[in-house]
C-alpha cells in the first residue's frame, strides 16, 4: 500500500488542506475508488474503511491484479464545514457551488490533440486518449481556488482508469446507481451484488458530475472520430450507499466485499469469489424520475415506505401546516419505485421531499438537482 498526500492550493493563511490517496497493487489495469465527494455523505467512508483494510490483506497476498486507487475522504473541504453542529459538505461555503458538479469537460479539450493520430488498434487509441488526458489537466493554468485544485487533482486520478466508482448517498433511500445507458450492461453485475433496487440511466444528467467526467468523454471522442476504433474505455457511476444514516458496519462490510467481487470480476483482483446473485434492480431512465414537492408549508408525515412499488394517484406523503390546518396530499405522477426521501420533516420551497423512479421520460434538460 502506498499512501500518497497532496497539498490543495489556495488554503487560508496560516492553515493547509491535504488529499490523502492510497495504492494498491499493480498491473495494465486500473480502478478508482473515492468516497464522499459530499463530505456528509458518510456511507461511503465508512465502506472505504472497510475497503482499505481488505485491499491491504488482498496485496500482501499477491491477489492484486491491477491497480486500485482508493481516496476515503474526496473532499478535505467539505469535511470542515460545520454550522451551529450540522455538517454542511453539499455546498462550499465560499463559492456556494456543489462539489460534485462541473469538473473538467475533457472530450472538447483533447480532440485536437488526437487529430491524424486515432487508427483501428483500440488499445493505442486508448492509450493517446489517456495519455491527452493526463496532459490536458497537467497543463491548465494554476487552479484558482482550493474547490478548482480538488476538482483537478481527482480528475487526474480518475481520467485513466478502466473502472471509476464513486460512493454517496441520499438522505433516505434505497441502495442505487446512477450511470450511463451504454455502460449499464457492465454494471449489472454491480447492482447485483450491492442489492440495488434501481439503476438511473442518463447520457448527461447535467451539471458533468464526477462519474460523467470520466465516462462521457469516451463517449463524445467516438462520436467525433468515427472512422477510429474508440471503446468505452471508462465505466464509472455513482453508488448511492443507502441514506446518510447508513453507516452500521454491517451492511458497509458488505457493500465493500460487493464492491471488491465486482473489481475481481473485472479482472483486478485474482482468486475464487461468489457469483453475482440474480439481479433485482430495475434501470430506469433517470428522466423518468418524480421529484415530488409540497404545495405548501407544514410537517410532512410519509405515506409510503423506501423501495415501495407505487402507481399513479397512489399518495406519497401528506402536509399539514399546524396554523392553518391545511392539508394536501402528494400523489405519485408515474408508476415506479420510491427510492429517495428527504429527511427534513418541514416542506419548505423548492425542496423535493420524495423521489420515484419510473419507466416513462417525464422531464427534460438538466436532470440532477443541486
Amino acid at each position: 500500500m502506498k499512501h500518497i498526500q497532496y497539498r490543495l492550493p489556495w488554503s487560508a493563511s496560516g492553515t493547509e488542506r491535504r488529499l490523502s490517496l492510497f495504492r494498491f497493487g499493480s498491473g495494465p489495469r486500473k480502478a478508482y475508488i473515492q468516497a464522499s465527494l459530499h463530505a456528509d455523505e458518510l456511507p461511503g467512508m465508512r465502506v472505504a474503511v472497510e475497503l482499505k483494510r481488505r485491499l491491504h490483506e488482498l496485496e500482501e497476498q499477491g491477489r492484486l491484479t491491477g491497480v486500485i486507487e482508493l481516496v476515503p475522504m474526496a473532499n478535505p473541504i467539505g469535511i470542515a464545514q460545520m454550522f451551529q453542529a450540522t455538517h454542511q459538505g453539499r455546498f462550499e461555503f465560499s463559492s456556494g457551488k456543489n462539489f460534485n458538479r462541473d469538473f473538467p469537460e475533457l472530450a472538447e479539450a483533447v480532440a485536437p490533440m488526437l487529430e491524424g493520430q486515432l487508427g483501428d488498434d483500440p488499445d493505442i487509441n486508448i492509450a493517446l486518449i489517456r495519455r491527452a488526458m493526463s496532459d490536458v489537466l497537467t497543463d491548465m493554468p494554476a487552479p484558482t481556488s482550493e474547490l478548482d485544485g480538488l476538482r483537478r487533482l481527482l480528475l487526474q486520478h480518475a481520467c485513466d482508469a478502466d473502472v471509476v466508482l464513486d460512493l454517496h448517498c441520499d438522505f433516505e433511500s434505497i441502495m442505487l446507481l446512477y450511470a450511463m445507458p451504454q455502460n449499464w450492461p457492465r454494471l449489472r453485475s454491480l447492482a447485483a451484488r450491492l442489492g440495488a433496487g434501481v439503476a438511473l440511466l442518463a447520457e448527461a444528467a447535467g451539471g458533468n458530475a464526477f462519474d460523467e467526467a470520466c465516462a462521457i468523454p469516451w463517449l463524445h471522442l467516438a462520436e467525433r472520430f468515427p472512422e477510429a476504433n474508440i471503446p468505452l474505455a471508462c465505466v464509472a457511476t455513482t453508488i448511492e450507499l443507502r441514506g446518510m444514516a447508513d453507516t452500521e458496519r454491517e451492511q458497509c462490510v458488505e457493500s465493500a466485499q460487493a464492491i471488491l467481487g465486482y473489481l475481481a470480476e473485472q479482472g483486478l483482483i485474482s482468486g475464487d469469489w461468489p457469483a453475482a446473485p440474480p439481479s433485482r434492480c430495475e434501470a430506469t431512465p433517470f428522466a423518468g424520475t418524480q421529484y415530488a414537492y409540497a404545495p405548501h408549508p407544514g410537517v410532512v408525515s410519509y405515506l409510503q415506505p423506501l423501495g415501495a412499488r407505487v402507481k399513479v394517484g397512489d399518495p406519497l406523503f401528506e402536509v399539514i401546516d399546524p396554523l392553518t390546518d391545511h392539508h394536501s396530499v402528494v400523489h405519485a405522477s408515474t408508476d415506479g419505485i420510491l427510492y429517495a426521501r428527504e429527511r427534513l420533516r418541514f416542506a419548505q420551497p423548492g425542496l423535493w421531499l420524495a423521489k420515484v423512479a419510473g419507466r416513462t421520460p417525464i422531464r427534460q434538460g438538466r436532470l440532477l438537482s443541486d
